[in-house]
This record gives C-alpha cells, structure tokens and sequence, in this order.
C-alpha cells in the first residue's frame, strides 16, 4: 500500500494489512476480519527500516498479535513507510496512525525533553543506563510530566538500543580527522559533533546506502557495528571509529491518546509488556553484536582515536549540556540527573564506570 492509498483509506475504516520487512504480512486478512473483536487494526509505525525493525520491533508485534488472541491487530509499518519519520508525531497526534516506536528528536517532537531522545551526548556509558535512568532516577515521571501537557499523544515507554560511534570510508584517527566529512546522524549528536567539523546530514533512511555508495555521504553516525552490518552499510563503509558518541540510543513509544483511551485494560497491559520484551531482546541483541561484528566480521577496520585527545570531545559535551540546561527549567532538571548519575556511577568504579 503506498501513502496515497493509506491517506484514501484512513479515517474511513479501511485498514489495509501491513507487509513485514521479509515481504509478508503480519497478519493474514481472514485473521484480521474474522476475529478483530475489540478494537479496529492499529497502525504502528516505527523509525527503523524493514532490515532493522527485524530485531527492534517486529518479534513484539508479532509476539502481541499472537497473545492477544484477535481481540486486537497491531499492523507494523517500516521507516518513512506511511508518514516520513519526521512527521511521525503529529501523525500519531491527529490519529493518522495510531502509535510509533522512534526517538524523540527525528520525528519533531514539541516536547522539551525530545533533545535527549536518540544520542544525547555522552549521556550513557553504556544501555543499562537508560532503564536506570528512567525507572530509578526520575526520568519517566519527567517525560509523563513533559507529554501530558501536549494533547492528543500518550508517552508510554522509554528504552534503550546501541552506542552511537562513527563509520566513514575513509579513516578517522584524530579529532582532526572527523572535520569536513558529511555524516548521516541524528540531530541533536549531529549538532553536537559539527563543533569538530562534522556536517550532518539529514535524508530518508532508505537512501542512505546509495548516497555512501556515490559518495554523497562520507558515513553515519546514526548507531553502532550491530546495526552497520546488520542493514548492509558495511557494503559501502571502510572504518569504523571505536570511540562513541554515546552509550545509547533512546527510543521511546507513543501512543493517540484517544485510540489508546479506547483499548481494554487488559490489553494495554499486554501491550505495555510487549515493550518491555523488545526492551530486553534489544539489550542482549545489541550486546552481543556490538561485540560479534569488532571481532568476527571484517568488513570494516576498526580506529581509536587515543583517550586523551577524545576527552576534549567528552568535555565539550558537558559545556552542550550547561548549554541546553540554560534553555528550559525542564531541560535543566534533566541535566542535573544526568550529571548526578554520572557521578555516581563514576564512584562506584568498575564496572559501572572506567
């Protein structure tokens, strides 16, 4: 189904079957018709490519749709597939989809807090940091607090995905080396980086590989190993820089908030529970990846830029923060955990911290 279609058909109650990213559908029509008892398909769309969402999402929907016995379908939709991911939010807000999984600084998020979404300067060390941020020190409450006072979208989770570092086709060794390259990354760590002379830029998810390959991009910095080779940029990429940007990805998901007024108690919780096993695939998934591809495959020869000349980086993170604390009381009370954790993890010593 292409965009025209969907927009003819959404609003009027002709919901189409999504196709997966191996080019079936989530679910069979019959299914969908036959058994739907409680609640119209819902339409999900997530960030990530149909390669990826493989591993960050489908095995939730699918594991959903199964448990939810056919009183509820969720159809998953790939990157850019129905509204480009930069429209996601308001898609979800006028209830032109119904949910999204993707973090909160591509798809335009109005909220304050959306900066932190995705790679957030060397915010985390390493992904377990996200859950004990959110669960244990204040952030979920922050994030409740910041989307309950936009209307017509429900935040309902935070979790975490790979480091953020840096692959390009030709070799990064030095601070110096990183200036003058164009880089596909996220906004806020794209901002960020361009201190050093990176040009971040911005472009479909699905054009990417072309535009390494003709050399309109010279890398990402959009995630880790993990994800390089799993969606096929390794192909095109030559190095890869072991210094990261962050520690890890945060996504979140989102809901309308009216659609999800509308679900059965029941199946929120079920719902809710199916994040919180695509939370955990994604911790293992990643871990043993990030590891995996370094030792096992390659495709791509791994540089470090030596710790003393990256903490340069590393500090001039900390004066982005102060920047973005000064922007908002709200952004402000984020920065303080963030410091405050990070210090905390910084005297419990190894392993937490090095």
């Amino acid at each position: 189904m292409d965009r025209r279609d969907f927009l003819k058909k959404a609003g009027i109650g002709g919901a189409a079957v999504a196709v997966g990213a191996a080019g079936s559908s989530i679910v069979n029509a019959p299914f969908v018709h036959a058994q739907s008892k409680t609640t119209k398909p819902w339409r999900l769309q997530t960030y990530a490519g149909a390669t990826l969402a493989e591993h960050v999402i489908k095995p939730q929907i699918d594991a959903f749709n199964k448990a939810a016995n056919g009183e509820m379908v969720i159809e998953l939709y790939s990157a850019d597939q129905l509204v480009p991911t930069s429209e996601l939010f308001r898609a979800v807000q006028n209830g032109t989809i119904d949910a999204c999984q993707s973090d909160e600084d591509s798809m335009a998020s109005p909220a304050d807090v959306s900066i932190f979404g995705a790679y957030f300067p060397f915010a985390t060390r390493y992904s377990l940091d996200v859950p004990a941020l959110f669960e244990h020190w204040g952030l979920n409450e922050i994030w409740k607090e910041a989307y309950g006072e936009i209307p017509g979208v429900t935040f309902l989770a935070a979790g975490a995905w790979d480091p953020c570092n840096i692959a390009t086709t030709t070799p990064i060794k030095s601070v110096a080396d990183i200036s003058g390259k164009k880089v596909y990354a996220f906004p806020s760590g794209g901002k960020f980086m361009s201190r050093f002379g990176l040009v971040p830029v911005s472009l479909p998810y699905e054009d990417v590989q072309m535009a390494l390959q003709t050399g309109d991009l010279d890398g990402v910095c959009w995630c880790a190993i993990t994800e390089i080779y799993t969606v096929g940029w390794a192909d095109a990429l030559k190095y890869y820089l072991t210094n990261n940007v962050c520690g890890a990805w945060i996504g979140s998901y989102f809901v309308n908030t009216e659609k999800w007024e509308q679900v059965p108690e029941h199946l929120k919780t079920l719902f809710l529970l199916s994040i919180d096993s695509s939370n955990y695939y994604r911790q293992h998934w990643y871990w043993w990846g990030e590891a995996h591809y370094r030792v096992n495959e390659k495709k791509l020869e791994l540089t470090t830029i030596p710790d003393a000349e990256w903490k340069k980086v590393e500090d001039e993170a900390l004066k982005f923060w102060d920047e973005i604390a000064a922007t908002s009381p709200r952004r402000g009370k984020v920065v303080d955990i963030l410091k405050k954790y990070n210090e905390e993890m910084a005297k419990a010593g190894r392993p937490y911290r090095y």
